[in-house]
């Protein structure tokens, strides 16, 4: 969304890890629809989104050339989870990093500080936070946390940098950024299938059976003249690890970390969390809170992502509606669950020998 100094400041993104898929049913609230009133299944994408540390804040001015950084202010503590960003190799590492920057906070009063504070303030007209997630707190083996810049939005300048000194060091919730029923993008590197055939990379059609050479090719990939093969044809090469954005994903439910009944809605009053039985492939247990997100988002399992606020006004009956989950399935996904809980399953097959 375009800044507006009208509105109350606020961050305008948050980065989750994906772990999985599942689905819902819902009654669909679409007039004119034939399914309106009536139930539907949807898949739906499962963002884990733990607090993101909020660690610095970068100015920005406007030049003929675009924007350029004027400075950059950090806290005077950094987490090791951070601090495993700007090594190649923590282990041998003497870890001294920050060490010599974290005394100007309390060097002559913290005045060398103050002065970039007020820097930002007079001179930049874009304010971003530095924030990082806290990979520890979720089932995934890398330490290193991710780090990224958070445009502040709304407000004047002076007000988006006590924002951001207010922040300093502390968590971010997810619940502070987004709020149910909002339409948002997410941006990931795709996944990655290596260097593919034309066919599968561009989905062209086969040849015949008797053609010489190969049949997943293109016949021709151009006229005589221009001498030179376009750009537009299909080739061969590289087919995913690209860096996407995916626009107007609907939240249908915030979930907290902390609620053991996250998964369970008005008409499906099973105690349930969120991650199905066996926990989602590949990538484990949601331990915190999550973000639901309607269908399908770039990535593989265990992948970064960057949730961001709308750049658009939704004003469709479709992005403005009001989602009610009847049901969130939590059965295996390993094959296929017939249970949604272990509680469940253990009422329908009794003992059984292994643990009698």
């Amino acid at each position: 969304m375009q800044d507006d100094p009208k509105k109350p400041v606020h961050l305008t993104a948050v980065m989750g890890y994906k772990a999985g898929m599942t689905h819902v049913v819902r009654d669909l609230d679409r007039p004119g629809s034939k399914m309106h009133k009536r139930e539907v299944v949807e898949a739906v994408s499962i963002v884990e989104t733990p607090p993101m540390i909020v660690v610095g804040v970068v100015g920005y001015v406007e030049t003929p050339r675009g924007l350029r950084t004027l400075t950059t202010v950090w806290a005077s503590h950094l987490s090791d989870e951070l601090k495993r960003r700007f090594y190649k190799n923590w282990y041998r590492s003497k870890k001294k990093a920050f060490t010599r920057y974290a005394k100007k906070h309390s060097e002559d009063g913290g005045k060398s500080i103050a002065r970039e504070i007020e820097r930002i303030r007079k001179y930049c007209t874009v304010v971003r936070v530095l924030a990082h997630t806290q990979i520890r707190k979720t089932g995934l083996s890398q330490k290193k946390a991710h780090l990224m810049e958070i445009q502040i939005n709304g407000g004047s300048i002076a007000d988006k940098v006590e924002f951001a000194q207010g922040l300093f060091e502390k968590p971010i919730p997810v619940t502070s950024v987004f709020e149910q029923d909002e339409v948002i993008d997410v941006i990931a590197v795709t996944k990655g299938h290596g260097f593919e055939g034309v066919t599968h990379r561009w989905g062209t059609k086969k040849l015949p059976r008797k053609t010489h050479k190969g049949l997943r090719k293109v016949a021709c990939i151009g006229a005589w003249h221009p001498s030179k093969v376009m750009f537009s044809v299909a080739r061969a090469g590289q087919n995913g690890y690209h860096h996407r954005t995916e626009l107007n994903k609907k939240i249908y439910r915030i979930g907290s970390g902390e609620d053991a009944a996250n998964a369970s809605t008005e008409h499906d009053i099973t105690q349930k969390a969120i991650t199905p039985m066996g926990g989602f492939p590949h990538y484990g247990i949601v331990k915190n809170d999550f973000l639901m997100l309607k269908g399908s988002i770039p990535g593989t399992k265990k992948r970064v992502v960057t949730l961001r606020k709308s750049l658009m006004v939704h004003t469709s009956r479709r992005d403005l509606e009001k989602v009610q989950l009847k049901f969130i399935d939590t059965s295996s996904k390993f094959g296929h669950g017939a249970f949604q809980t272990f509680e469940e399953k253990a009422a329908f097959l009794g003992t059984l020998k292994a643990r009698a």
